[in-house]
């Protein structure tokens, strides 16, 4: 098991590029299962997500069938073999994304078998929406030995008008899940409480490109009329807003000066507007394309406090809650965060506390005193943001800090450490001397 080994203090500097979004390609892998034509998906990140996702789907029978040895040139996959219908435990414990296979699975062959997912430890985010929404389309649900086992009717799915709100608000894979299948359903499918999010937009474009007829991506509306087939497409995965969000706040948090390619600002307000608040200034080099931008980012040598409250997009991001948090450690006053998607996604705050931070939990909210100085320390990682938390904080920190299990960051995000160092700082990644 791998550790990073981080000496702090150190200013970064440079440039570096934000790769494809792990929480787009995930659904964008899973929609190739919608037909027998290729697809070709450019920028798939090369992270162990989208790993697990490339081996799920390949054991359901849509394969990769071009030999091209960089994913800048696209990857092309082509489902061969419908036989299959059972995405595994084996596979599907190590992703919530995988879920997403349900929908695509359930309307290309009738019948799916989808392994209840697993994750990281942030709280409760049960799929009840997903199966609600598959079953207004006519979808038979079943649970059997910790499996989900969804079969259409005789007829195949049926248009339906349906709800896809939750007690934490919308969801982004059901409402991937739903609209998915409703591609294939006879009549028109209307999802109300549809989740707004970046990803659910590239999700529609690569859909609508293979036949799909969809309108109302990245409203709580979506409409689509159900088509009989859809065919082949060729799509790039749009940048990930959530690593560039965490170089944003690294670059602040180090008091540094670095520039983002490829960087999202058009899906970024919320944070962009924050950081800005705490002082940190966001400069676009090109206005030419909003979704695909370059910024330059640097802070002021004091940060301001800030209140945050995640939401559903366009809100503040729930997978930047972390990130921020770090941040406000070393800000100079109060900030209060309060976490509304998933109220347990905090089992960072304890490891902040073993550096020097002074903040505290009350519920669903994180209360935040600035401190001068940050100190290094061995910290555990808990899950993918709250490892990026730990990063960021240790990049600010006095001294060494030493990260245990940073694989739940190779999950997200792709040889940081490497792109960390590309941009001055000292950080290594070795093999945990303590491990059995």
């Amino acid at each position: 098991m791998d550790v990073f080994e981080i000496q702090g203090g150190v200013r970064l500097n440079g440039s570096i590029r934000v790769n494809g979004s792990k929480n787009s390609a995930l659904p964008l892998l899973a929609a190739c299962l919608l037909t027998d034509q290729p697809i070709t998906l450019s920028d798939v990140p090369e992270l162990l997500d989208t790993s697990n996702m490339l081996r799920l789907i390949d054991e359901l029978g849509c394969q990769r069938v071009d030999d091209k040895p960089d994913r800048a040139s696209g990857m092309t996959f082509q489902t061969l073999d419908t036989t299959n219908h059972h995405a595994r435990y084996d596979i599907v414990k190590t992703m919530r994304g995988s879920i997403c296979v349900l929908g695509p699975l359930l309307a290309a062959r009738g019948r799916a078998r989808v392994a209840m997912p697993g994750g990281c430890a942030i709280g409760q985010r049960p799929v009840d929406l997903h199966l609600r929404g598959l079953e207004a389309l006519g979808a038979t649900i079943e649970l059997d030995s910790g499996d989900i086992v969804a079969t259409a009717p005789a007829g195949g799915l049926k248009g339906s008008r349906l709800f896809l709100g939750g007690a934490f608000g919308s969801t982004v894979l059901g409402t991937a899940n739903v609209m998915s299948a409703a591609t294939l359903a006879k009549g028109q499918t209307i999802i109300e409480s549809a989740a707004c999010e970046p990803e659910i937009v590239d999700l529609a474009k690569l859909l609508v490109q293979m036949g799909a007829k969809i309108s109302g991506a990245g409203s709580p509306r979506i409409t689509i009329q159900g088509v009989d087939s859809l065919s082949g497409a060729q799509h790039t995965v749009m940048p990930d807003r959530i690593e560039a969000g965490t170089f944003m706040c690294a670059a602040a948090i180090t008091n540094s000066d670095i520039t983002l390619e490829n960087c999202p600002l058009d899906a970024l307000m919320a944070l962009t507007n924050t950081l800005q608040q705490v002082g940190v200034d966001i400069q676009p080099a090109d206005q030419t394309d909003p979704m695909r931008l370059t910024a330059r980012i640097t802070s002021a040598r004091v940060l301001q406090p800030a209140v945050i409250t995640t939401q559903p997009h366009p809100g503040f991001p729930t997978d930047l809650q972390a990130q921020m948090i770090a941040l406000l450690c070393i800000a100079d006053g109060h900030s209060v965060v309060t976490e509304k998607i998933f109220p347990e996604r905090f089992m960072h705050l304890a490891e902040l506390q073993r550096m020097g931070a002074m903040v505290f939990r009350q519920g669903p909210t994180a209360i935040i005193s600035g401190v001068r100085q940050l100190v290094g320390a061995p910290v555990m990682a808990s899950d993918l943001r709250a490892s990026a938390c730990l990063v960021l904080a240790g990049l600010a920190a006095q001294g060494t800090t030493t990260i245990h299990r940073v694989y739940h960051l190779d999950r997200g995000y792709e040889k940081l450490e490497e792109r960390l160092a590309a941009l001055g700082a000292k950080i290594v990644r070795k093999t945990d001397p303590n491990q059995d």
